[in-house]
């Protein structure tokens, strides 16, 4: 994920290369956080470039003021085509963000994407990762070599915490405190929080940091995982790729850390856990993620809810103790297996 590199692979024209750069120092003068910078300007580059393939003539191509609604409704039917509806979602989203920039800064009137309207979204269940799937990846890991060690601690991470690709990609050995067994996550739109991860992913990571620790040079880099060879970070992209090729070698398909992010969500809610306290351990703002995670706990869970429900009313009891959780402190559901 570089910034500077994505910028400088613009070349529908100076126009859009410059307007791109002036809103790249916007959003820095807003502290916006450099995950953010990037999906919002991979939208807008990827605008520019489509125009100039499909349609170079058209004013658009040449400048980002010109492009129309009917541009615009292009290339965000080619996004769902080409992509999926999800991603295109994402990028009206950020082109909203940019087109309302353009007319903060007086270049259009109004903004072309004003009228075009979202990308519906289908309900798709997004497989959860079974605990015999994270063994298997483990077991491809297995071994006493620097990538093994490295690859078994961030499968770890993944599986215990929930947390995004960017937030275990970014750590810095900082972020880590083993005495705690926690980790301080670098969420979107720069809230932070802490989570805690279980006493077998706090080993893994250890085994890790000692290895680490071992490599000349090591402790003047901050960011927590290295490559294999030399003091070279691993990216999170790169991470994305390692764990599909684990997932190719273990013979686990669609392997991604948002799955055992949905994985958590699922276990959370099929242990009758609070979605407020799940907010606050997914970096959670908005209280619709919740009903879009761990959807499939629900068929499983409607049972005993309603069991909880009909007792309550009946009986006059009072409501199991929902498992709390708290911004800094954190548990796993009830019931885990163990495998992280």
């Amino acid at each position: 994920m570089s910034i500077a590199r994505l910028l400088a692979g613009v070349r529908s024209s100076t126009v859009w290369s410059g307007l791109l750069r002036d809103w790249d120092r916007t959003l820095r003068a807003k502290n916006h956080p450099p995950t953010t910078r990037y999906i919002y300007l991979l939208a807008a580059a990827q605008l520019a470039g489509y125009l100039r393939r499909e349609d170079p003539s058209s004013g658009g191509a040449g400048n980002p003021a010109s492009v129309t609604r009917r541009e615009l409704l292009a290339f965000q039917a080619w996004m769902v085509e080409s992509r999926s509806a999800a991603t295109a979602l994402n990028k009206h989203k950020s082109l909203q963000q940019f087109f309302a920039w353009l007319v903060e800064e007086g270049e259009v009137d109004t903004s072309p994407m004003a009228v075009v309207p979202k990308p519906r979204l289908g309900q798709t269940l997004i497989p959860i990762m079974t605990d015999d799937e994270t063994r298997r990846l483990l077991a491809v890991c297995h071994g006493n070599g620097f990538a093994q060690i490295r690859d078994q601690a961030i499968i770890r991470m993944f599986c215990s915490t929930g947390a995004r690709l960017t937030e275990i990609g970014d750590l810095c050995v900082s972020d880590v405190d083993l005495n705690t067994e926690s980790v301080w996550l670098h969420g979107k739109g720069g809230k932070d929080r802490r989570v805690r991860f279980g006493p077998v992913t706090a080993r893994a990571v250890s085994r890790y940091v000692r290895v680490r620790g071992r490599r000349e040079g090591a402790s003047e880099v901050p960011q927590l995982w290295l490559s294999v060879r030399g003091l070279r970070p691993l990216q999170p992209g790169a991470i994305k790729v390692r764990l599909r090729r684990l997932g190719e070698a273990a013979g686990v398909d669609h392997v991604h850390a948002h799955r055992w992010r949905h994985t958590f969500a699922h276990e959370w809610k099929l242990n009758g856990g609070n979605e407020g306290d799940l907010m606050l351990l997914m970096g959670w703002a908005s209280d619709e993620m919740p009903r879009r995670y761990g959807q499939d706990a629900w068929p499983a869970n409607r049972p005993h809810c309603q069991r909880r429900h009909r007792r309550t009313r009946v009986h006059a009891e009072p409501p199991v103790r929902p498992l709390r959780a708290h911004t800094g402190r954190t548990t796993r559901p009830a019931g885990r297996s163990g495998v992280c």
